[in-house]
Order: structure tokens, then sequence, then C-alpha cells
């Protein structure tokens, strides 16, 4: 029998297909400004949960404060559900799973995601943007993962493609 190569040059490698469904996951957003998936795996490469940012169950978006600028209790910040936290909320399988998984997210997580990053044991954090990586939520969620054995590292795509989707 001939032996056939199927190694395609253009296919995904694992991280850009995992970062690929956390901005899919990203478009469910209702945010006007800001759209942000994550996607939690497995050592073995399985896929455990997904989310996205956006409003409580319950709360109707049409009826959300998506104003970025005002009072706090008129902006979105008080109320927004981060990606992350929604991943790991939506996870619904043992907590053992999550010990040693991976997070891939569109931007770096803030300091309150890092801490249920790490509190859930996921130990590794690939992400796309670091562009807020000068406020102190940021520079606090890096010291907290340094402390904690948490990696992150940003994902470089191969062949210089981008995964845009909006």
């Amino acid at each position: 029998m001939k032996e056939v190569n199927l190694d395609r040059k253009d296919s995904l490698n694992w991280d850009e297909y995992f970062m690929a469904i956390a901005k899919l996951s990203a478009m469910r957003s209702k945010d006007p400004n800001t759209q942000v998936g994550a996607c939690i795996v497995s050592k073995d490469n399985r896929i455990l949960s997904i989310g996205y940012n956006g409003t409580p169950n319950g709360y109707e978006d049409k009826f959300f404060p998506w104003d970025r600028v005002g009072h706090p209790l008129n902006t979105k910040y008080m109320y927004v559900v981060h990606a992350e936290r929604n991943a790991i909320l939506n996870y619904r399988g043992s907590l053992k799973e999550l010990e040693s998984a991976r997070i891939y997210v569109d931007l770096f997580p803030c300091n309150e995601c890092a801490k249920e990053i790490i509190q859930t044991g996921i130990k590794e954090v690939i992400y796309l943007s670091d562009k807020y990586k000068d406020t102190n939520e940021v520079k606090a969620s890096k010291h907290m993962m340094d402390v904690c054995g948490v990696k992150y590292r940003r994902l470089n795509f191969k062949n210089n493609i981008e995964i845009e989707m909006n």
C-alpha cells in the first residue's frame, strides 16, 4: 500500500482552532463595543466549555445598560458577565477536569476573571490582545497568575493569518 501524506500546510493547529471557537463565541455578544469569547480546553484537547461577554441569565439584552460612560449604575461595567466567567459558569462537568485546562480568550483577563481562573485550576491562558495591559486590573491579574503558577501567552498565528470574524 502506498502511504498518503495528509498533512495539509494550511490547516489550523490546536491553538488556532480553539481561538477560532472563542472568536465565534464572541459573535453572540450583544455588547456594541467589545465582543469577547472564551473556550476552555482540557489537557487532551477536548472542549470543556465556551462563553462570551453578556448579560446575566434572565436579563433581557434590550433593557441592558450598554453605555461605557456615565453614572456607574447606568453603564455596562456593573452588570456584564465576562466571557471567562461565563465559560467557567457554563461548565457542567467535574471540576477535576478543569485542573490543568487551558482557556482561550480574545482579551487578557481582568483581575476578577483571573481569580476564577486560578481557583478552578486552569493552568494556561492563551489570548489575542493585551490592549489593557497598563490598567491596574490587568497588572493585578498578571501578578496573581505569576504567583499562582498560571502561564499566559499571546497567540501568534502561523503564516501570519489572523482570525477576523467581525
